[in-house]
């Protein structure tokens, strides 16, 4: 990211502010993005562990006996099990009910306090599960676990896009899911070194190491500066409030960026009950994006991968120990695409990437179904090249996730909603991807069981879907400054004709 850019104040007027990207927003934003290390560390870590032979002996023995013994039952059925689902998901659960006290908590006490419950609940989630004895405090781990998570999802984006210059907002805020990769891939690493633990407790590392990024979050978060927009929310002197854009923004005319700042906060504090005015017609493209998104970020088939990728290698016939290898194969590609899209966002623009990642995401999808329906039948395995293949083609998918409806499925949400609506549309845009989460997690391995190689497909049709209504319905929001974001939609062809030329003015006479 390029450093200490200026931009003329006689742009404010434009869209753009004076600044230039400080190092004291990159490290606050480097400490806050910790929020999405917890969120791939678990999501990596719960995967990898459910492969794990020892681990699936204590807490599921059934399914346990069921893949080493019965060698009647359908490779796609083996490790088809509710209990084990509700393990993965029952997180979920708790982050889609999390995330909504997450939203008064952040929007009357700041981002911060809200990182710094995320963390705290994480970190007591990790001691539980590493030190279960059954399957009841493995999932209350998990739940606590989600509690974490929801807070960190709610408060960490909106945190680094109100940070951010709006120029580099879209780097920034894709450093959010560069740690959740820098997450998932620490966790796939650990499932490999750990799976190698003679006496089979590996699996109780695995899951207490997820105390690390937890602690450095919970401790980070006590020295984190909050937000100019969260101290101009809660009333804070408007010096103070100046004197901190100041600071992060790293020059001293930021009167035009605190003059919207204000004027923002003027119109929320006249909100009593945003998660009713957010269905007002004048928010309603803020809504639809609010929901598509998360849902086609989930419906992609990512976790098919995510969480489940050990088990599709295992269930392709290829051994514990080189399942776990393929997902930290995985792991690296999803980071470095991330990492990728962080460099070229604010240059290349959010449709770009969601476009091309649509199409790249549906070819390898249908080319991996086509392979499992050809080589892979209900008992057996695949030869080596086919599995070589399967993991190439998953690495297609996975660079195309990650360049595109990974970081982009958080980013667009943090910056499109006014101020007077902000938490409540985040709150909203986390539920429902948590509630969505938590329906693949769930039925995802009996519908694998039932599918089969057309799961792929399945997922793959969800992608035409959503590829069509990026091109149709989301207008480009690059560089545009969060308090100005009303003018992309008056000026989109499909939602200028609902939020009317009436939308500024609407919200200056409320």
């Amino acid at each position: 990211m390029a450093m200490g850019i200026a931009i003329g104040s006689d742009q404010g007027a434009a869209g753009e502010y004076n600044g230039r990207m400080t190092l004291f927003v990159v490290l606050s934003c480097m400490m806050a993005a910790m929020g999405g290390v917890i969120f791939g560390y678990d999501i990596g870590i719960s995967g990898g562990v459910t492969s794990m032979a020892p681990f699936l002996k204590k807490f599921f023995p059934e399914m346990y006996t069921k893949m080493k013994e019965d060698n009647k039952i359908s490779n796609y059925c083996k490790f088809d099990s509710q209990l084990l689902t509700s393990f993965t998901s029952s997180l979920y659960v708790a982050g889609l009910v999390a995330s909504f006290f997450a939203s008064s908590v952040t929007k009357a006490f700041g981002r911060k306090p809200s990182i710094l419950v995320g963390g705290a609940a994480f970190l007591a989630g990790a001691a539980l599960g590493g030190a279960a004895l059954n399957v009841y405090m493995l999932i209350l781990g998990r739940v606590l676990l989600g509690v974490g998570v929801g807070f960190a999802n709610q408060s960490v984006p909106l945190y680094l896009s109100e940070m951010a210059p709006p120029r580099y907002r879209g780097a920034i805020n894709n450093g959010f899911q560069f740690s959740v990769g820098i997450g998932a891939l620490s966790a796939n690493l650990i499932n490999y070194g750990t799976q190698k633990i003679k006496g089979g407790w590996g699996w109780r590392i695995s899951l207490a190491m997820a105390a690390v990024p937890a602690s450095i979050l919970t401790l980070g978060a006590f020295f984190l500066p909050e937000t100019p927009n969260s101290l101009i929310q809660q009333n804070t002197d408007p010096q103070t409030a100046k004197s901190m854009l100041q600071r992060i923004r790293g020059t001293q005319d930021v009167q035009a960026e605190l003059d919207d700042l204000i004027k923002a906060s003027e119109i929320s504090k006249n909100i009593k009950h945003p998660f009713k005015k957010i269905i007002q017609k004048k928010y309603r493209p803020q809504l639809v994006m609010a929901i598509a998104l998360p849902f086609f970020q989930q419906v992609t088939g990512i976790n098919v991968i995510a969480f489940y990728a050990p088990l599709v290698f295992r269930t392709m016939g290829i051994g514990e120990s080189a399942s776990l290898m393929s997902s930290v194969v995985t792991g690296l590609v999803g980071t470095g695409s991330t990492f990728i899209s962080m460099l070229i966002v604010d240059k290349l623009g959010r449709r770009v990437l969601l476009l091309v990642g649509g199409i790249q995401m549906l070819a390898s999808q249908v080319m991996i179904g086509v392979v499992l329906a050809t080589q892979l039948g209900d008992h057996g395995g695949v030869s080596e090249g086919y599995a070589v293949l399967v993991l190439v083609l998953i690495c297609v998918y996975v660079a195309g996730f990650g360049w595109s409806w990974g970081p982009l499925g958080w980013l667009i949400p943090s910056e499109i909603f006014p101020l007077e609506i902000r938490s409540a549309g985040q709150s909203i845009n986390v539920a429902v991807n948590f509630l969505f989460t938590f329906v693949v997690a769930q039925t995802f391995l009996a519908m694998l069981c039932h599918f089969k190689s057309g799961i792929f497909f399945f997922f793959g049709g969800w992608v035409v879907v959503m590829t069509v209504f990026v091109y149709l319905f989301l207008p480009e929001t690059k560089n545009v400054p969060m308090e100005q974001m009303g003018r992309v939609w008056r000026e989109h062809w499909f939602w200028k004709r609902v939020v009317g030329e009436e939308y500024d003015a609407s919200k200056m006479e409320e």
